[in-house]
Order: structure tokens, then C-alpha cells, then sequence
């Protein structure tokens, strides 16, 4: 193996820190490891993270030298929010003249709830922007540290305009020993209230996990490593370490974040449902035209400035605990075996349950004694699992991670059986049923908050227990499903192969040429000075004017990469066979429009009925394929227009015009999209014509002016 240039990925869980190596260029896997997370050791997970590391290096003789690429992902900072583990915060709040009074009031966030019983402590103090002097900071930092501030939030009213007294104060807070960080660090858009908030939590978060962040990395560098350490973030990116001491709210949900990420690096999914299936929890996420969908972040059901991917999460798992009440079973977790010390049944030696009796039990001290278990031969107790339910009715196949011993699975559930009066599959049966109802509630969610297509919906099943939930699910919906290639380490493969990226919103209306020029020139040096290299970067702009944001998006990789993961192009004939199933018709409904660089344009003619069934009409649909045969986009009433660049400036209006539609408030203009190479620039947010071309120009300015580019624009 040696002289293969490889990538590491290392996700670190409650229970275990997964580590991959995979080659950088054909990206197979060439090594795994798993050692428990050292949440208890002097140096924390991150002891468990260089364990991880010298285990995969060692053993599969990887040179450090080797390694062209080093992330990982943590729950740490989730962990923090949830268990009120973080810092308390104090907020310089600044602003001036009529301004002041709104700004003294909006910088006071209070207490912030976290969880139940949890809570963030902030402390605020308020100065005149127009008059206040080195001595007025000092005094107000001191003060703040007087009433127990351990990190300090600046925070003026327009800021993102000029930042330059929260750097100030950031300065002399920093020159008496405190952290600091401002509200323009965290984003670039008004809302001093919103900002401030986002300030307050992203800084509660700064000296644990810069402790963290600091250990991590001399870990990685002790490793014999030199390539910078990554960090993934809540959208699904990674940072670099630098940055997760300066922003550190980024990381706040990645571990979730890294399971959807490595699943669409496999699985070429159009529509779809993620399920991230543990040993106590699913992370449930949705996949829309070939992108999971995202939503701004909450903490204590107040929105921040921060984008995270939209994940739901259900104490259902391959290591849930069922509940037997009034004689029957009554509920499946949330408790696990897990949280309970409890060895699953369905991994036990037969010879252990040989007369295994039935018992129930709290698994916490402030639970009810009514969580179903059993104690073993040599009086050792088990837990009763969805695990072992989903293995004696046959959803867990051969050789999956989660398959397990069926004698003994049988033996554990027989007592139980046994006083409902039922078979063991009966109550495996019931046990299954009420963990389905509530997976899929979140599900049918989740379909209709994203318009999803069912034609084309999978569910896409990983974690270590995917199989537990997934095919079960998959029956009572009614809905296909796969498990993910590399299922138990899906998340770590998704760090592994993650993107930098890094996303900048301002608030700007009616945004000029010169607006957007300026957007995609900062973020592009964001970017870069993130981790990614030059030419490897991708940047999309997005208007939003009913918000009046102006939003850009920019990922790249750390190196120059050759080929996409697990990339099989499909013939004409598969895609159009994958576009007639999407909409419900006969191949010989759909037919090719254009082909550009990595896309196809297919048109689908389907026929519906008006008045009653009386009357027939013939609709034209658009469909939009990458070569790998996903679906990035779905529309009803779309024209498309294939042209040379060097045509488009000329002919693109035409079309825009042909599809803007009028009504009392004026012109509404369609959503505009362009396909060349291998990108996809969505330009839907554009609400204005003048707004429009110099977008495009900006998206083709590096395309050549033969090459050709798909044009859409649709209505609705």
C-alpha cells in the first residue's frame, strides 16, 4: 500500500471513533477501525481520535506521508448545547444615537434554554459607539468578568457594514485574558437581536472546543501528519481547524451532517429518505432533485444565522428497549440498551439464555420500572431490542453489521412471548409496528414539507442497525429502500470525502453587478483561505428578494481530484427509462431536448384529465439528468434552450420573456437555471431581468464561447 496517497476520515460518536483510510484517487476503501471514544481521558475524544489514527496507519502500514487529506466529525458541540455544558457569556452591546436605545435592548439575549433545565447565561453591558473610550471597553469587559463571563460577545447595530469597534473590543477584551468574538464573525446580515443570539451560543461553544480543537490537532501532528486537520460542518462541508476556534457553532450538528454527505456520494438518489440508524437514535433527512435539504438552525426554539442541514432525530434505533405496559407492549424506547448497561440479546452466547426470565426495569433512575429485559443463566441481564426483533422476522441479512445470533435472540424473547399469550414473532411483530408508526409520522413529514416525488422515492438506509429499520420501513410505507455501500461507516466515508465550503449572506436590495462581483470575490478568498484549492472551486450565487439576501455558496477541494465516487454513466436509454419513472409514463413518452457537458434535458409528455375525466389534456414536463442518472431538476411548464455560449446573451432574453407571466403587482419572472460542464447554477432567486444577465455572465466567464450550455426557465 505504500505510496498510495490516501484520505482519513474520523467520525467520533457517543460509543465508538470510526476511522477510514481511502485511496484519493480510486477511492476504495483500504482500511477501517473502530476504538471506544475516550470522552473520560485527560486529553478527552481526542485521545481516541490519535488511537483511531495510529490503529488504521499502523496496521495497514499507511505512511503519514502519505496522507493527502485528515477530517473529522464530532457531536461534541451538540453534546455541549444539549447537556448546558458551555461557557457563560458576556455581550458588549454598542450603538448610537437614535439607534442606541434599540440596540441596548436587542443585545440583551438573556438566558438562552438549551434543553429542559439547561440553560446558556449571558451577562450584558451597553456602550455609546459615538463616545466610549479604551478605558469604557476595559471597564466593561472587567465588569462582565466580574458577574461571571468566561467569553466575550461584541455586538453593534450595523456592523456588517463596519466592523471595526467589534474588532476593538475583541482586541482589548483578548488583551485582559478573555476570548472574544464578534456578531460580524458569525454573519453578515441586519437583525442585531438574531445576530447577537448566534454570537452568544457560537461563544459559549469557543473554550471547550478550542480546547478540544488545540489537543485534536497536535494529536494529528504527533500522528506524523502533516496535512492541515479538517473539521465538518453542520451544512455538510468541512472548515479548517483555525476556523473551528473562531466559529466554532459550524460544527454544531456535523456528525449528522457527515451520514447524509457520504450516502449521496453512493447512492444516486433523485428524491429520497436518509435514515442514519445507531444503537439509541435515527437521523432522518430529506434529499431533493439530488441535494439534502436544509433549514436555519434553533437553539431553545429561537432561529439563529446559521444553515444546517434539516436532520430530525427519534429515539428509535437497533438498540431501542421496548416497554410493557397494562399487559402489553406499550412503546419502543426511547431508552436503549445503551443508555441501560445492557448487554442486546441478539449478540449473546445461546448458552447464556438458556432459562432466561423476564424482568423489567428503570434504565435510569428517573425512568419507570417497566423497560423489558431479561437475566440470563448466569444471572446477566439483556435487553430486549428492536435488533433482535428485526433479526428473528428476517429484515437483517447475512453478514450485515447488525446481524446476530438467532437461537439466542429467540431464547430472550420467548419469556416475554410467553406472557402476552402470542408467538415470539408476534411480539417482535408489535414491537416493529410501533417503532414504524413513529419513524414514518417523521417521514410522511418530511415528504410533504419538500413536495418529494414518490415516483422516484428511496429509502436509503445507514449507521451500524440501518438494516434494523430500514427494509421494515421500507414494507409498511410502501416505499423501495437500499442500504448505503459501507452502511456502519457511511458518516466517516462522508468526512472522509467532504468539500470545503463556506456560505456568505449580506443584506442588499435590489443587488447591483457590482454587489454580486463583490460577493463571489470575498467568499472566493473565504474559501480558499478555508483550505480549498484555487482551481478546484465552485461558486454559486443566489438572490433572495423577498428577504432582500444576497447569498453566496462555495465549495472546492484540498487537492485537484480526477474522478467523482462510485461514477457509472448511464446510456440515453437508462436516463430516459429513469426520467419515465419519475413521472409516472411509458418510455415512449419521454424524449431527449439537449445534451450539455454532464446534462440531459428530457421532455415528458403525460396526460391529465379536466372536468370530471370528460376532457383530456397533454402536459409537457422537464426533466433535468446528470449522466450518472439523478434528476436535479423536476418542472412542470419549462421551455429549454441549448445554445453556444457566445449565443446565449443574445437568445436567453427571448426566452425569459416568452416565460414571465403578469400580474397586478407586475411582472413575475421565471426561475432561470444553466447547465454546462459539470455545474448546475441555479439563478431562481433573480427576480429582475437586470439582475439576471450579469449573473450569467458571471457563471460562464470562464467557459468557452463554443461550448454549449442548457438554458431553463420555468413558471412556478
Amino acid at each position: 500500500m505504500a505510496g498510495a496517497k490516501v484520505r482519513i476520515g474520523i467520525d467520533v460518536g457517543g460509543t465508538f471513533t470510526d476511522a477510514v483510510v481511502i485511496d484519493n484517487e480510486t477511492h476504495e476503501i483500504l482500511a477501517k477501525a473502530k476504538v471506544p471514544t475516550t470522552h473520560r481521558a485527560e486529553k478527552g475524544v481526542a485521545a481516541g481520535i490519535i488511537l483511531a489514527i495510529h490503529k488504521v496507519l499502523q496496521e495497514n502500514q499507511i505512511d503519514p506521508a502519505d496522507v493527502v487529506f485528515i477530517a473529522h466529525g464530532t457531536t461534541q458541540a451538540t453534546n455541549a448545547l444539549l447537556e448546558g455544558d458551555v461557557a457563560k457569556v458576556g455581550i458588549v452591546g454598542m450603538g448610537r444615537g437614535l439607534e442606541g436605545m434599540r440596540a441596548q435592548k436587542e443585545t440583551q439575549v438573556g438566558d438562552i434554554e438549551l434543553a429542559p433545565g439547561k440553560f446558556l447565561h449571558t451577562f450584558q453591558t451597553y456602550l455609546d459607539a459615538a463616545k466610549c473610550s479604551d478605558g469604557d471597553i476595559t471597564a466593561a469587559v472587567n465588569s462582565l468578568k466580574g458577574q461571571g463571563a468566561e467569553v466575550i460577545v461584541a455586538s453593534e447595530a450595523y456592523s456588517v457594514d463596519d466592523p471595526a469597534n467589534e474588532k476593538h473590543i475583541i482586541e482589548k477584551a483578548n488583551e485582559t485574558g478573555v476570548p472574544a468574538t464578534g456578531g460580524y464573525e458569525i454573519s453578515q446580515l441586519y437583525g442585531l437581536l438574531a445576530r447577537t443570539r448566534t454570537a452568544a451560543v457560537n461563544a459559549a461553544l469557543i473554550p471547550k472546543m478550542m480546547e478540544t480543537a488545540d489537543m485534536t490537532e497536535a494529536s494529528v501532528k504527533e500522528a506524523g501528519i502533516d496535512k492541515p486537520l479538517m473539521i465538518m460542518r453542520c451544512d455538510g462541508g468541512v472548515m479548517s481547524v483555525d476556523e473551528v476556534r473562531k466559529r466554532p457553532i459550524l460544527t454544531m450538528l456535523s456528525g449528522l451532517a457527515a451520514g447524509v454527505a457520504g450516502a449521496l456520494m453512493y447512492e444516486k438518489i433523485t428524491d429520497g429518505i436518509f435514515l442514519e440508524v445507531g444503537g439509541t437514535s435515527v437521523d432522518i433527512s430529506a434529499i431533493k432533485d439530488g441535494r439534502v435539504m436544509i433549514k436555519n438552525a434553533q437553539v431553545g426554539g429561537h432561529k439563529l444565522y446559521l444553515t444546517s442541514l434539516d436532520v430530525r432525530t427519534l429515539g428509535i434505533a437497533g438498540g431501542s428497549m421496548l416497554v410493557l405496559r397494562g399487559g402489553a407492549i406499550a412503546d419502543t424506547g426511547p431508552r436503549s440498551a445503551h443508555i441501560a448497561g445492557l448487554a442486546y440479546e441478539v449478540f449473546a452466547d445461546p448458552a447464556d439464555l438458556q432459562g432466561a426470565e423476564l424482568e423489567l426495569i428503570a434504565p435510569r433512575a428517573e425512568d419507570p420500572p417497566d423497560y423489558v429485559a431479561v437475566r440470563g443463566a448466569g444471572g446477566k441481564r439483556y435487553a430486549l431490542t428492536l435488533a433482535g426483533a428485526a433479526n428473528l422476522l428476517g429484515y437483517v441479512p447475512q453478514g450485515d453489521y447488525a446481524c446476530g445470533n438467532l437461537e439466542a435472540a429467540r431464547l430472550a424473547w420467548q419469556p416475554l412471548a410467553d406472557k402476552l399469550g402470542v408467538t415470539v414473532e408476534g411480539a417482535c411483530r408489535r414491537a416493529m409496528d410501533i417503532a414504524m408508526g413513529k419513524v414514518a409520522a417523521v417521514v410522511e413529514s418530511l415528504i410533504a414539507d419538500y413536495q418529494l416525488n414518490r415516483n422516484v422515492i428511496y429509502l436509503v438506509g445507514g449507521g451500524g442497525s440501518a438494516a434494523v429499520l430500514t427494509p421494515c420501513l421500507g414494507e409498511t410505507m410502501g416505499i423501495r429502500h437500499r442500504l448505503a455501500q459501507n452502511a456502519p461507516y457511511i458518516s466517516t466515508i462522508g468526512v472522509a470525502m467532504a468539500m470545503v465550503m463556506e456560505r456568505l449572506e449580506r443584506n442588499v436590495v435590489h443587488p447591483t453587478p457590482d454587489d454580486i462581483r463583490k460577493l463571489r470575490s470575498d467568499i472566493l478568498e473565504m474559501v480558499v483561505k478555508a483550505g480549498a484549492t484555487p482551481g478546484t472551486v465552485e461558486v454559486t450565487v443566489e438572490i433572495d428578494s423577498q428577504k432582500n439576501i444576497l447569498r453566496a455558496v462555495a465549495t472546492g477541494a484540498t487537492e485537484l481530484r480526477t474522478r467523482s465516487l462510485n461514477a457509472v454513466e448511464k446510456t440515453e436509454e437508462e436516463l430516459a427509462a429513469i426520467v419515465s419513472e419519475s413521472a409516472g409514463v411509458q418510455p415512449g413518452d419521454v424524449m431527449q431536448l439537449a445534451q450539455a457537458g454532464n446534462w440531459h434535458a428530457f421532455a415528458v409528455s403525460k396526460p391529465s384529465r379536466l372536468f370530471f375525466g370528460l376532457l383530456k389534456k397533454k402536459n409537457t414536463l422537464l426533466r433535468i439528468v446528470d449522466a450518472e442518472g439523478v434528476i436535479r431538476l423536476q418542472k412542470d411548464d419549462a421551455r429549454v434552450l441549448m445554445v453556444p455560449k457566445c449565443e446565449l446573451k443574445e437568445r436567453l432574453p427571448a426566452l425569459i420573456d416568452e416565460m414571465t407571466t403578469y400580474n397586478d403587482g407586475g411582472a413575475l419572472l421565471p426561475k432561470s437555471f444553466l447547465y454546462f460542464r459539470q455545474k448546475a447554477a441555479d439563478l431562481s432567486g433573480v427576480t429582475e431581468k437586470e439582475q439576471l444577465m450579469p449573473l450569467v455572465d458571471l457563471e460562464l466567464e470562464f467557459v468557452g464561447d463554443k461550448e454549449m450550455v442548457i438554458a431553463v426557465a420555468a413558471r412556478g
